[in-house]
C-alpha cells in the first residue's frame, strides 16, 4: 500500500504538469543551477521534503545539449520510520524540451528499484533497463512503443514552464501524454482560473489546474488534486493539494534559488 501511495503521488505531482504542443514556445522560464524546495505535509504533520534541481552543467546526450534535472524526496520527523529516500531524474533537451533519458533510484523501507529509460523519439520507442538492488548489475531490458515527443514524470513539469498559458479560459481542458513505469498515461487537465496565493516566498498570482483522475483507492473524487502555478515568467508550482481516502496531502514551496527571472 505504501509503495502504491508513493507512486500515485509522484505520478500526480509530475505528470499533471505536462501539456500539449498547442501552447509550446521557447524556454524562457528556467536555467541551469535552479533549485526549488518543497515541504510535504500530511494532516498536521510535516511528512517529507522534495527538492528539484537543474544541474549547473549542460550535458551532451545523443549528441544534443541537455539539462540534467534531479528530483529528490525524503521523509521527515516521525515519517522517517518509513525510510523513504527517492531520486528521479531526466536528461532534457535544451531546445526541444523532450527527455533523452530518465532514471529512478527508489529506497522505501526494504524496497529498492533502480531503473533507466532511453527515449528514441524518431523511432517512437523507449528502452527500459532495470538494475539489481545495489544498482550494479543489469537484470532486465525491455522496449516499449511510445508517442513521439512523449514526456517523463520529471520533464513534463519543465515542459509546462515553457508554455504560454495566458490564453486559457476557465474550464478549458488540455490533454497530457507521458510515459512512466512502463505505461503510457493520457490525462486531462482542467484549467480552474486564477487565484492570489500567499506563501513563505511572498504572494503570487497563479494559474489553477486539476487533473481528471480515474477511479482508484488512493484519491477521493474525480478531481482530487489541485495545483497552483505562478502567473509570471518562471511558472513554478507553489502549492499542491491532494484529497486522499484518508486525510489530505499538501505541498508548498519553501525556497527557490537560481531562478531565471527575478
Amino acid at each position: 500500500m505504501k509503495n502504491h501511495l508513493n507512486k500515485s503521488v509522484v505520478v500526480t505531482f509530475f505528470l499533471i504538469l505536462g501539456i500539449t504542443d498547442a501552447f509550446s514556445q521557447k524556454n524562457k522560464a528556467f536555467q541551469k543551477g535552479e533549485e526549488l524546495l518543497f515541504k510535504v505535509s500530511f494532516g498536521f504533520f510535516d511528512a517529507a521534503e522534495a527538492k528539484m534541481v537543474v544541474n549547473p552543467t549542460i550535458y551532451t546526450v545523443d549528441s544534443q545539449p541537455s539539462y540534467k534535472i534531479d528530483v529528490y524526496g525524503q521523509t521527515l520527523g516521525i515519517f522517517k520510520l518509513f525510510k523513504v529516500n527517492d531520486n528521479w531524474g531526466s536528461y532534457l533537451d535544451t531546445t526541444k524540451i523532450i527527455p533523452h533519458q530518465s532514471y529512478r533510484h527508489i529506497e522505501e523501507g526494504k524496497y529498492r528499484k533502480h531503473e533507466k529509460v532511453f527515449f528514441n523519439h524518431n523511432k517512437k520507442n523507449a528502452k527500459v533497463k532495470l538494475y539489481d538492488r545495489e544498482n550494479i548489475n543489469l537484470v532486465e531490458t525491455k522496449e516499449y512503443k511510445v508517442p513521439e515527443n512523449v514526456q517523463d514524470i520529471v520533464s513534463g513539469f519543465y515542459y509546462l514552464r515553457t508554455m504560454n498559458l495566458s490564453g486559457l479560459k476557465k474550464g478549458d481542458q488540455i490533454t497530457l501524454t507521458g510515459f512512466f513505469d512502463k505505461e503510457i498515461y493520457n490525462l486531462k487537465l482542467i484549467y480552474g482560473g486564477k487565484e492570489l496565493i500567499k506563501t513563505r516566498l511572498g504572494s503570487f498570482d497563479t494559474f489553477i489546474f486539476s487533473p481528471v483522475m480515474p477511479k482508484n483507492k488512493i484519491f477521493r473524487g474525480e478531481q482530487p488534486v489541485t495545483v497552483w502555478i505562478t502567473d509570471d515568467r518562471n511558472k513554478i508550482p507553489i502549492r499542491i493539494k491532494a484529497k486522499l481516502m484518508v486525510g489530505s496531502l499538501d505541498m508548498e514551496i519553501m525556497e527557490a534559488k537560481g531562478l531565471r527571472n527575478d
